[in-house]
């Protein structure tokens, strides 16, 4: 089973992260972390092919961020070399009504990586935990068959570490990177989405209402990593406030994981060997 090897970013997995001491900047500003990516980029798409023709495993990427952290712009640019053959990535919104009828992580479930695959959750079943934490009303439409108890939200985040366990146990490797965005630049870049023609349709007035909550949403999300982030399904707390470096850390971190894996193409065994001679043969055969 997989297992993260320790890095900074990594969320402790002992249950003691502070949330006031993670970095939403870098520090010290480098000029190559664009050029820094575009090796990372290269390397992924290689990797993702390794992955693709060995076939034992899975991946699953959750990204998760307040909004306007760059979760969409980091997926468009650290996955611009990989085989879309082996690539989805699966968005979560307000949840339809067939999706209420069912337990809170069946929506997600259907989406979930095959063999060989790399799976890429937008927002993902986290959100029953922070969106609904901070908006606890949306349990109405849930329909839920007892009221919420005061373990109520602790149970949630149980069930979901039980869940990835059972999941990195069946060969699917997890790897979840929360974009930690300061209030400064997240005021920032919503203006640009005001003010940018080509970004107006990405703005929300709602998104408004969700930054007056930041203190909440912040409480939520030291909760859910403090529960969540285990050796086999890591939470990274990726500084989100230079966009260069924060795609770099992302698909640094992927690749590190899938080198980890040690994939590779699948070695022909003394058979198959006979059947690829026979065939070059009778290709050959055939004349120009």
């Amino acid at each position: 089973m997989f297992a993260a090897k320790r890095h900074p970013l990594l969320v402790p997995h002992d249950g003691s992260f502070d949330i006031r001491k993670a970095r939403t900047s870098p520090g010290k500003p480098k000029d190559d972390w664009k050029e820094l990516l575009g090796d990372e980029v290269q390397l992924l798409g290689e990797s993702q092919y390794r992955l693709y023709a060995d076939g034992r495993h899975a991946v699953l990427l959750v990204f998760q961020a307040l909004d306007a952290a760059g979760k969409d712009s980091t997926i468009r640019h650290v996955f611009a070399g990989v085989n879309p053959c082996g690539l989805h990535v699966a968005s979560f919104k307000e949840p339809s009504k067939q999706e209420l009828a069912h337990d809170f992580l069946w929506r997600t479930t259907k989406h979930l990586p095959e063999r060989g695959s790399v799976v890429i959750f937008n927002r993902s079943y986290y959100e029953e935990v922070l969106v609904v934490r901070v908006h606890p009303e949306l349990l109405a439409a849930q329909k839920l068959p007892e009221k919420p108890s005061k373990t109520f939200w602790g149970d949630r985040l149980r069930a979901i570490a039980d869940y990835e366990r059972h999941l990195a146990e069946q060969g699917t490797v997890i790897l979840k990177f929360w974009f930690n965005m300061s209030k400064a630049e997240q005021r920032k870049q919503l203006l640009e989405r005001i003010e940018d023609p080509e970004k107006q349709w990405k703005f929300n007035a709602r998104d408004l209402d969700e930054r007056a909550l930041r203190t909440k949403y912040l409480h939520a999300y030291e909760e859910c990593l403090r529960a969540t982030s285990r050796p086999w399904a890591p939470w990274y707390a990726v500084p989100a406030d230079n966009k260069h470096y924060l795609r770099w850390q992302v698909a640094k971190l992927i690749n590190e994981a899938l080198q980890q894996l040690g994939v590779d193409f699948p070695r022909p065994d003394a058979a198959a060997k006979a059947a690829l001679a026979a065939a070059k043969q009778r290709l050959e055969n055939e004349g120009g």
